[in-house]
């Protein structure tokens, strides 16, 4: 079974919106997450969602479910304080339900122009290897620098890359991270598979794509405004 897990729970503090998380804006009518849903909805290898959302938007993600027929979505789990968190309750949450060779899909439901190909990817490689993340090469030079005052290294591009979602994982390898995170005290992670790699085990790499990028200020809601209204997306 493959299991698409939707991190809604951000509240979009870096946009400056006081008035609704960044997720239920509206683009041409439809929110974003609905953007997110549709393509996980639509996915043939997506049996079942999973939905982490914040407390007091719960009741306006069942209305947008029911309004646009997202039929996927089994379960709606309340956010946690930290990004850890929220997937570790997602765990605990869908944890009945799944089997230890089950497959998560974890994605941002700010990521929504994802694709077909690349959650098909993600479950082919999760299947494999048991963890995945979904990167693009850094096509920038990126500099390293420990005071934000000078440059202190400047490392190879050609072994650089920036990370997206999905991650993708295998239910027992991504419950043992969580749950061996907890029991060392590491509370505030912002990657999956940071937590499978400090458990020793390896995370293989799949191909992403730049309209896969992450709404996190306005200058993105234009983009993605754009390429919605140019029809340039191929959700295939």
């Amino acid at each position: 079974m493959n299991i698409g897990i939707i991190l809604a729970g951000g509240i979009g503090s870096r946009m400056g919106i006081v008035d609704k998380p960044k997720q239920f804006i509206d683009i041409y009518g439809k929110p974003i997450i609905v953007y997110t849903l549709e393509t996980f909805d639509n996915h043939p290898e997506i049996d079942y969602i999973g939905v982490v959302c914040l407390d007091e938007w719960m009741d306006d993600l069942k209305i947008l479910l029911r309004k646009y027929e997202i039929n996927k979505v089994k379960w709606l789990i309340k956010g946690g304080m930290s990004r850890q968190e929220s997937v570790y309750n997602a765990i605990i949450a869908i944890s009945k339900d799944v089997n230890d060779d089950d497959i998560l899909v974890i994605h941002d439901s700010v990521r929504p122009l994802v694709s077909h190909k690349i959650i098909s990817n993600n479950i082919s490689s999760a299947k494999q290897f048991g963890a995945t993340d979904t990167v693009i090469p850094s096509t920038d030079t990126i500099i390293k620098s420990l005071d934000g005052l000078q440059i202190h290294e400047v490392p190879n591009r050609s072994e650089l890359y920036i990370g997206q979602t999905p991650q993708s994982f295998k239910f027992e390898l991504i419950k043992r991270a969580h749950e061996t995170a907890i029991e060392s005290n590491k509370l505030n992670s912002t990657d999956d598979c940071q937590l499978v790699l400090d458990l020793g085990e390896k995370v293989k790499l799949v191909m992403g794509d730049k309209l896969n990028f992450k709404i996190t200020s306005f200058d993105d809601l234009l983009l993605l405004k754009a390429i919605i209204k140019l029809g340039k997306t191929e959700m295939v």
